[in-house]
């Protein structure tokens, strides 16, 4: 038997998956994009040992199953296969992974009224996890189903909220498939998706502080359950927490805001080399696409024309990942570009002493004064502000502060 593994899908682009399965065990781990048609043909001849299973194949490989998990036989669908002399065995560890992520939340969903947005797969796995906890009732809610989202006024009691749809998934950020707000009981937020790492619908839960755990953690849990049927050993379970929090870091972009002229875009130069990242310059781009300077934006479209600009800006580069993004100094007055730059990112306010700041081709520090400037703004820039990092110091200095900040 080969020590060849993978992941099977029909569109996979890029996947974290190779990544985490060489840091829980090291074996080879290739993706492997099958069209409908060549299925049949790969499962019969592919020398792999085993493989993860992803969309949309995940009901059409149970047939091809010698034998079938517990978990796997329950739910109708199978993420994991693994060769053995009979044939190949299906195992669901999707169930395993969405547990895993309700453990590490906090949340206790016995006893408590839960909505699954979604029918798909995922909802299969998430349901039958759900029943294990002892969550009761469990409602799915589709667009066409008996519970659908024109009739979600007679399930205002739910407690416990999960999205299994791929709603809020880049590229296609910003969407949720409700308003957490409009269930006044609820207790806690799951959410399948992992890129970005927070969803609309999770920021709108971090908003209301309501525990909540997103698909990053899941994605890691079941990749290990797979990762020790296809080592054939156990794997210790805090290189789960410590896969998470490495692919975070990664995936990550560290955001810089600040009054213009405190260093955005030095440090972010500095950090973007120390880091091996690219440096986004959130001006440069502006200017790129507008064709003209800055000043020329506000002296033909105003401030009101720049900040649209701006914001439709930070919309696309926030939804990147691994990147520095140096931002311009006021993008902290339009509270829309926060969820813009935080779901996926770690927001960095960078200060320096009013005095050194510059003034020169910045059309709104000629016409107000730092101080003034400063005033109206720094509730704003603490708002956004995962950490506070002063820059009247070494460059140096300035960048060791917000690496240990970003560890």
């Amino acid at each position: 038997m080969s020590n060849k593994f993978g992941l099977l899908g029909r569109k996979l682009g890029h996947s974290w998956s190779p990544q985490i399965h060489a840091s829980l065990a090291g074996y080879e781990y290739k993706l492997y994009e099958v069209e409908p048609g060549d299925l049949d043909r790969f499962l019969r001849t592919t020398d792999l040992a085993g493989m993860n299973v992803t969309i949309p194949y995940k009901k059409d490989v149970v047939p091809y199953c010698a034998s079938l998990s517990d978990a796997a036989r329950r739910i109708g669908s199978v993420n994991t296969l693994v060769r053995t002399p009979d044939g190949w065995h299906g195992d669901n560890t999707d169930y395993a992974g969405f547990r895993h992520i309700v453990a590490s939340s906090g949340v206790d969903v016995c006893g408590k009224k839960t909505l699954v947005f979604g029918t798909g797969g995922a909802s299969l796995s998430v349901k039958a996890a759900l029943a294990d906890l002892g969550a009761d009732p469990i409602v799915s809610v589709s667009r066409t189903g008996e519970n659908n989202y024109g009739n979600l006024s007679r399930h205002r009691d739910a407690r416990i909220l999960v999205n299994t749809t791929p709603l809020g998934m880049f590229p296609n950020t910003g969407a949720a498939p409700v308003s957490i707000g409009d269930f006044p009981a609820c207790e806690g937020v799951f959410d399948v998706v992992y890129n970005p790492q927070r969803t609309a619908f999770l920021l709108e839960a971090e908003t209301l502080g309501i525990p909540h755990a997103g698909g990053l953690g899941m994605l890691v849990a079941q990749a290990w359950r797979s990762a020790e049927q296809f080592a054939g050993h156990p794997i210790p379970g805090d290189r789960v927490s410590y896969i998470m929090s490495t692919l975070s870091r990664q995936m990550s972009n560290i955001i810089l805001i600040g009054m213009p002229g405190c260093g955005k875009s030095a440090v972010g130069r500095a950090l973007a080399e120390t880091l091996g990242r690219p440096l986004l310059d959130a001006d440069g781009e502006i200017e790129r696409e507008a064709g003209c300077s800055i000043p020329d934006i506000f002296a033909s479209e105003g401030e009101e024309g720049f900040r649209k600009r701006e914001t439709a800006v930070l919309a696309r580069l926030g939804m990147g990942s691994g990147a520095v993004i140096a931002t311009g100094g006021g993008c902290v007055t339009r509270k829309e570009n926060y969820p813009l730059l935080h779901q996926n990112g770690v927001i960095v306010w960078l200060q320096r002493d009013l005095e050194k700041l510059p003034s020169e081709g910045r059309p709104l520090s000629q016409r107000h004064s730092a101080g003034t400037l400063y005033a109206q703004r720094k509730d704003k820039y603490a708002a956004f502000a995962d950490a506070v990092i002063d820059n009247n110091g070494p460059l140096a200095d300035t960048v060791s502060q917000i690496m240990e900040a970003f560890r």
